[in-house]
């Protein structure tokens, strides 16, 4: 069995198995600042119609309720920058969705890791989240050292960039907390600048999701506002703008997971084939993907939004 001062190397390392690019611990704690935030985020109706985001309040903010008995946070990061990518004449698709749906493929990571310390270390009790359940996983993504949180609220590592998928495991399992790492945006406002609805606050770190197009062409289910009409800049599945502008990006490198490669035929399509996309090539193109969330109605919504 793996000694008690080994515990954090052998978990770092069952997860670098698994494919994740960057691991953190933090403790099991609740959120007081974070939650403060979240309340006055949510005050400014900056969720939209994300009503979701208001309930389980106390659990989002909290691991323990969670989890009973949870002292330990691991947070990870999971690259899913592409090789490849759509042709340009073509409306877009955010890169996160080339592939099969993350929630799945990491979920079932996490499970296999969370059996991989059950094997090595003995009784742990434990929950795995992929963005499927109230935690608030860049908090976390934040205090355990893996990234800071940027200007456009991503989490940005100093590395690789923030092409990546966050997860996080809640165990009953105590392991020394790693230190936050130092926040390098400095007086860059690239991502401030570049985004087309102005989502982003004039001093960066505060997000109005109300306005952001991966909202507008994903969560918003009724008509998108004509506001934003010649401002989507060919989005019509999520948006990757103040990614593609952000400086640390250039250390970005392709992944390696075979369950993120596109679909063939996503990389090929130009505008006219996205128009004419019948239903029949939506199931083939977009099977198991996160794309799927839109149905095909939504994304010809969002095609026709962009109109030409």
């Amino acid at each position: 069995m793996v000694k008690k001062s080994e515990y954090k190397s052998f978990i770092r390392q069952r997860a670098y198995d698994l494919g994740f690019s960057y691991i953190g611990f933090a403790k099991a704690e609740e959120l007081t600042e974070e939650a403060k935030r979240l309340e006055a985020w949510l005050s400014k109706g900056y969720h939209g119609q994300m009503h979701y985001m208001e309930n389980y309040f106390d659990l989002r903010t909290d691991p323990r309720k969670l989890v009973p008995g949870a002292k330990t946070v691991v947070t990870m990061m999971f690259n899913y920058f592409p090789e490849k990518e759509q042709t340009e004449a073509a409306p877009k698709i955010a890169r996160y969705a080339y592939g099969k749906d993350y929630h799945f493929v990491l979920k079932r990571k996490l499970k296999d890791l969370l059996q991989s310390i059950q094997g090595g270390i003995g009784e742990v009790d434990g929950r795995c989240f992929v963005d499927s359940a109230p935690i608030m996983e860049r908090e976390w993504a934040k205090r355990s050292g893996v990234g800071w949180h940027g200007k456009n609220t991503l989490i940005i590592n100093p590395k690789s960039g923030s092409y990546f998928f966050l997860a996080c495991l809640v165990i009953d399992l105590e392991i020394e907390p790693d230190p936050p790492i130092k926040d390098y945006c400095g007086t860059c406002t690239k991502c401030i600048d570049a985004c087309p609805t102005d989502a982003i606050s004039e001093k960066g770190y505060l997000l109005d999701a109300s306005k952001c197009i991966s909202y507008l062409t994903i969560e918003l289910k009724e008509s998108i506002p004509t506001e934003f009409k010649g401002k989507m800049e060919d989005w019509m599945f999520g948006c990757d703008i103040c990614q593609e502008v952000c400086p640390w990006n250039r250390f970005s490198q392709k992944n390696e997971e075979e369950w993120f490669e596109p679909h063939p035929d996503l990389l090929t399509m130009n505008h006219q084939d996205w128009e004419e996309i019948t239903e029949e090539t939506f199931r083939k193109v977009f099977k198991k993907s996160a794309v799927k969330r839109t149905k095909y109605a939504g994304l010809k919504r969002n095609i026709e939004f962009l109109g030409r």
